[in-house]
Parts: C-alpha cells; structure tokens; sequence
C-alpha cells in the first residue's frame, strides 16, 4: 500500500483540529498539513453543535489550561469575526444568585475573573435592572460584559475555506482506523505517513490516544447536551443569563442564551449518553461504547455522591416543564409555555479519570516526539481554540518531518 505522505497530520476536523491547522501554517508555512475528518464535513459533532457563547474566563482557576487560554481565546475569536464580517451578538453575560448562599461562589468567581485579568463588574439588583430588566438576584451579580455569541458552523466553514486556500488539504470520510507504527496509520483505506500525528478526534481522543500508548488513566464519558428554544415574538431576556454554577462540576447549569439570530434558548441538558453518537434514538448505535460508558458510569455512581446528584437532575431535564422552571427562578417573569422546540443535540467528550474516579474539569494534552494528543477539549474549547493551538504547537510540537508529500 503506497503511503501518502504529510509533514503534519491532524485527525480530527473540528475547531481544535482546525485551530491547529491555522496555527502550524502561521508558524510552519512551508510544511505541509493533512486534516483528516470520517465525516462528510467538518465540524458535524461538538464544534458544529455548541452553543456558539464565546466565554470570557472567570470560572476557572487561574493554575488552569482554562483559564489560561480563555479570555484570550475570546478576543482572538472576536478579531477573527470582525476581519471576515461574521455574525455575532454582543449580547453579554450576567451570572445571578438565587439565594444569599449563592453569594460565596459568586464572589469566588469575581475574584478568579480579577486574577485572571478579565473584564467584570459586581453590580447590585438596582444596576443589574439597568443591564437586564427582567434578571433576578439576590443582592449581587456579575456583568460579563466580553460574552458573545457567534455562529460555530459559520467560523467552522470559514476556516475551512481558508485553510484550503493555503495548501491545507482536508480529506473527508477518512476515519481514523488504526495505528502501524509512530509516524503511519491507516485511515480511510489508505495509508497515511507523518512527522508529527495530532489526535483532535474529540469523542473517539481517548481510543486514537490508547492506541499510540497515551491516555492510560482516562476515558470519555459522553453527555449530551439540548436546548429549549423560545417561540414568541417577544424575547424574554437580552443578554445571557447564567446560574452560580457549583464549582464541583464541569457543567454550569440551566442558563439563557441568545443566538445570533436573537433566538433565546435554555439549556442544556448534561444527560449521560449510552454511546459516543448517542444523538437520536438507535442511530449511530455502539454496543462496545454502552457497554464501556456503563461500566465507568457505575463506578461514578458507587464512588461520587456528587455525580449521583448531578445525573438524577440530569435525567428530569428531559422535561420541558423541569428545564422551564430552572430557568424561571433566574427571571422575574417567564412565560414557560412558549419553550416548545428542542435544539440540536451535541455531545460532550467529557473526560474520566479512572485513579481518582473523577470528570476532569480541565484541558489535557499528552505528547511525544511523534504524536499529541488533544483530550477533554470541552467547554470553553471552542471559545478558547486559537490560543490553545497556538500554545499546542509552541509547546508540544518536535519536528520530525517526513520529506516531500504524495
């Protein structure tokens, strides 16, 4: 089997797969880079599939990946769609408390978002009025004011497009199959030869990854994420509305959000999944996934309280009735009859640690001389994609080139 030769290849073409594409041509521009996507298009699972909230990086603790590559994330995201005249809404973000004993973790999150150095404001309920009338707090609340929105299929295609016009060669329906030696693997039929392997295959990281000898700890645990859209004419809030999230999970609860359109969505869900492509009904179908994810879900069951909660809350959420009433405590006036529509479900590639028995709340990237290895690359990746890259190819990038390309 001939082997087609690439100095660098990505598997994966997601927003970290193409963020890596984008940031070695900017660094490397004479080396060439391979994407290879199994699906008929880039970005069709989480990066096509998210909220589109471009965060701005106060929830995380500043020792964080996070928190590190966040808040410059979002100015780099915003520079990328102001030069290509994308869609946004610069709608903002207020994070309310529903009770006094809230105020603790609000203040945390203030705190970590002046360490982090992004811009906040502490408002009252006098001035929260000021920003959104109809938001409700106890006391405080805090003003995000760099959160947007953005179209994620829009920058995704963008990308794309760019990446292609600068040699980029981004081959489609090419799944990943299997590892032959440190620099070859069998994708698609064909035979793929590289200098440096870069594992973005979100969903299916942790399976490439134990393949090349990585990720021996870990393991993805799906969740899937939906929404509930508004339909009316009126638009109950303006800017993004979230809850004081409990800082013991890597989700952030039932919140507002705004389109780019100016639709008003709640959401999402974090149901576990039974397999990786668990997105309607039997489709996509893996009974080596449902039984792996059951037998994790079962120790996190037995051995985390916490996530016992979590999921038990979880699952009512596929009550329109439960997801409307979580977020009306977050308003002053809601009428709940008109959130009728489901949103596109995506799912979370949220990573596992099988020593703690524990969801990893941070960005994980394993590397050697010839592969790395993008893991739990979760909320706020896509947000955070440039920078993260960037720092990826920095950081973890050893040349080791094959010569020429065929």
């Amino acid at each position: 089997m001939q082997s087609i030769r690439t100095d660098h290849l990505i598997i994966g073409g997601g927003i970290m797969g193409l963020a890596i594409a984008r940031a070695l041509r900017a660094r490397h521009p004479a080396a060439s880079v391979t994407i290879l996507e199994k699906e008929n298009d880039v970005a069709q699972h989480a990066s096509g599939r998210n909220s589109g909230v471009l965060h701005a990086g106060f929830y995380y603790g500043a020792d964080s990946l996070k928190a590190k590559f966040c808040r410059d994330g979002n100015a780099a995201m915003r520079a990328y769609v102001a030069s290509h005249n994308l869609s946004i809404n610069d709608c903002g973000k207020v994070v309310v408390a529903q009770n006094e004993g809230e105020l603790e973790t609000l203040h945390e999150l203030f705190r970590r978002g002046q360490v982090n150095g992004v811009p906040l404001q502490l408002v009252d309920e006098k001035q929260l009025a000021d920003i959104e009338p109809n938001a409700r707090t106890t006391g405080q609340a805090i003003y995000a004011i760099t959160t947007a929105v953005v179209d994620p299929i829009e920058i995704c295609q963008t990308l794309k497009r760019e990446l292609e016009s600068q040699g980029v060669r981004i081959l489609t329906r090419t799944a990943y199959e299997r590892r032959i030696d440190d620099n070859s693997i069998i994708a698609g039929g064909q035979r793929f030869e590289a200098g440096m392997i870069i594992n973005c295959a979100g969903l299916y990281a942790d399976r490439i990854a134990r393949d090349f000898g990585f990720c021996r700890h870990y393991a993805i645990i799906p969740f899937k994420g939906v929404y509930l859209k508004y339909n009316g004419p009126d638009k109950p809030v303006r800017p993004c509305i979230y809850p004081v999230p409990n800082l013991k999970n890597p989700f952030l609860g039932v919140h507002f959000s705004v389109t780019v359109d100016g639709t008003v969505k709640i959401g999402p869900t974090a149901i576990p999944a039974f397999w990786r492509e668990n997105y309607h009904g039997l489709s996509g179908f893996s009974a080596r996934d449902m039984a792996e994810i059951l037998c994790r879900e079962a120790i996190l069951f037995a051995s985390d309280t916490n996530f016992c909660a979590l999921a038990m809350t979880e699952i009512r959420k596929y009550s329109p009735r439960f997801m409307a009433a979580q977020a009306a405590r977050m308003v002053k006036h809601l009428n709940t009859a008109r959130f009728t529509g489901w949103s596109r479900p995506g799912i979370r590639a949220q990573l596992y640690d099988k020593r703690s028995k524990r969801l990893l709340h941070d960005f994980v990237v394993e590397s050697d001389a010839h592969s790395i290895h993008v893991l739990n690359a979760v909320s706020p990746a896509f947000t955070s994609s440039f920078p993260f890259a960037q720092w990826i190819v920095e950081t973890h990038l050893i040349p080791s080139p094959v010569r020429g390309e065929g």
